[in-house]
């Protein structure tokens, strides 16, 4: 009788076992990783992010369009893990001065505008709300939407005077985030 139990909470074990690496993979399968990395202006940015496609939905939009991801409402700049980004110098993010090092990076859309925020918080999946208390700089950037769309979520880096653009992509909207050597 042992025997059968122990056989019992065994394959019972493998069977969640084996469902959370299909899960697993599922997403990975929907949203794949994706990544960066650029050196111009004295200043090194590598990026990695994980890449949802647009399906036939409304991403961006208010909560009556029934977007996936609202208006004024926390998005992690990807899907799965947290959108991470590593400088290896001080740089200024948008303008503002930020120290060297990894971190994570989300943001907050809006109609004409995205807050985006950078956060010390490492190694939490990206679905959960960041700790609000280890953001460490928020800026504003304005969005473009040239009725073009972007399918699938791309970040991508571009040398610029100075330093380096993130340039952020997904469904119709388009934003830029200018890094330079501080």
């Amino acid at each position: 009788m042992r025997k059968k139990i122990l056989i019992g909470v065994g394959v019972f074990v493998v069977l969640i076992a084996a469902a959370t690496l299909y899960m697993m993979n599922r997403n990975r399968t929907l949203s794949p990783p994706g990544s960066a990395e650029l050196s111009n202006g004295g200043v090194n940015v590598s990026l990695i992010y994980s890449r949802p496609s647009v399906r036939n939905r409304v991403v961006f939009g208010t909560k009556e369009e029934g977007a996936l991801q609202p208006y004024g409402v926390y998005w992690r700049l990807g899907a799965n893990e947290s959108t991470e980004v590593t400088f290896s110098s001080d740089v200024l993010f948008n303008g503002k001065p930020l120290q060297k090092g990894t971190y994570k990076i989300y943001a907050v859309p809006g109609p004409n505008t995205f807050e985006v925020i950078v956060n010390t918080e490492l190694g939490k999946w990206g679905a959960m709300e960041p700790d609000y208390s280890l953001d460490i700089l928020k800026t504003t950037v304005p969005v473009v939407t040239d009725g073009s769309l972007t399918e699938q979520h791309t970040i991508t880096l571009s040398p610029a005077d100075g330093g380096v653009d993130i340039n952020v992509a997904f469904e119709k909207v388009k934003f830029t985030i200018p890094i330079k050597a501080n």
